[in-house]
């Protein structure tokens, strides 16, 4: 039994401090939302009342949370894990935050002898739930192979993508990719229905063609069934696709598909549809053709 720590209980959290509770670690837990740690606790966590009081428990301290103000807020700032880490623990912030502030976080934890990894995921809510997340590891390689067992809890496949920020600019490359792939759907998919085209024959014709794609297979008929459910929001997919940006900036890479992308987000999230799975991101072009990418009923 290990002495672990997560912060950050959300759809991808929960489930994953869920499957370090289930593997018979000691877990302690923390979270912006109280009913959060409660469900967790009444599984085998630990509830603690504030980072630093999961840093003081633990030897090893997950955090999956929103954004790189939250990751920083509960690693450095008042009550947060360093405060309550001791010497020779560590760290690993399984979020999606900027690569530079992740190595800043990094080099202010060394001078409290406190290792840190940086080690985003992808799976979404699905892989979180089942235990098969890929994680994309930046950080010292040694701390790396220690934390192997936990992360082999909570994913099947692990990438030591080097030194630290490494594992970050992994995880953005991919989600580049997939950001930008997911609005060529919408705009295809709406066109050719608009067109009239049936759009579960569209997906048939693009599954057997060189457009195939896992993502456009699995998200394709969420939008068919108009399940718009969360398995990953359209609102952390804008905040992803600014940190790409930022990215880029800092290493004078252009990026103007990228750019174009998160404005269309932006706009997603400025109709209300933020809190969505990024698959209801083609509501915007749907509400301003005047089309509906739906089912058809079968004659």
């Amino acid at each position: 039994m290990a002495k672990l720590g997560f912060l950050g209980l959300g759809i991808m959290g929960g489930p994953m401090a869920l499957r370090l509770i289930e593997a018979d670690h000691q877990v302690a837990l923390w979270s912006f939302s109280e009913g959060k740690v409660a469900a967790l606790v009444n599984k085998g966590g630990i509830a603690c009342s504030t980072p630093a009081d999961v840093a003081r428990q633990s030897d090893c301290t997950f955090l999956c949370v929103g954004d790189t103000e939250m990751s920083r807020s509960v690693i450095l700032g008042a009550d947060g894990l360093a405060e309550g880490a001791a010497a020779r623990s560590i760290i690993v912030d399984c979020s999606t935050i900027a690569p530079s502030a992740s190595r800043a976080i990094a080099a202010e934890l060394a001078k409290k002898d406190i290792s840190f990894l940086d080690a985003p995921c992808t799976g979404s809510k699905a892989g979180a739930e089942g235990g098969t997340l890929t994680f994309m590891v930046g950080g010292p390689k040694d701390i790396f192979e220690k934390v192997r067992p936990y992360f082999e809890v909570m994913g099947k496949l692990l990438y030591y993508c080097g030194e630290a920020g490494m594992g970050l600019h992994a995880k953005l490359s991919q989600n580049m990719i997939l950001g930008n792939l997911l609005q060529a759907f919408n705009e295809s998919i709406v066109l050719s229905t608009k067109a009239g085209v049936d759009p579960e024959m569209m997906l048939d014709i693009l599954n057997n063609s060189a457009a195939k794609s896992g993502l456009l297979t699995a998200k394709a008929p969420m939008v068919f069934a108009r399940n718009f459910t969360t398995n990953f929001s359209v609102k952390w997919l804008e905040k992803d696709m600014e940190l790409m940006l930022e990215s880029a900036a800092e290493l004078n890479v252009p990026a103007p598909l990228t750019s174009l992308s998160r404005q269309l987000y932006r706009a997603a999230i400025a109709k209300g549809f933020g809190e969505d799975d990024i698959c209801g991101s083609i509501r915007l072009l749907e509400d301003i053709t005047g089309t509906t990418v739906a089912s058809r009923p079968k004659t």
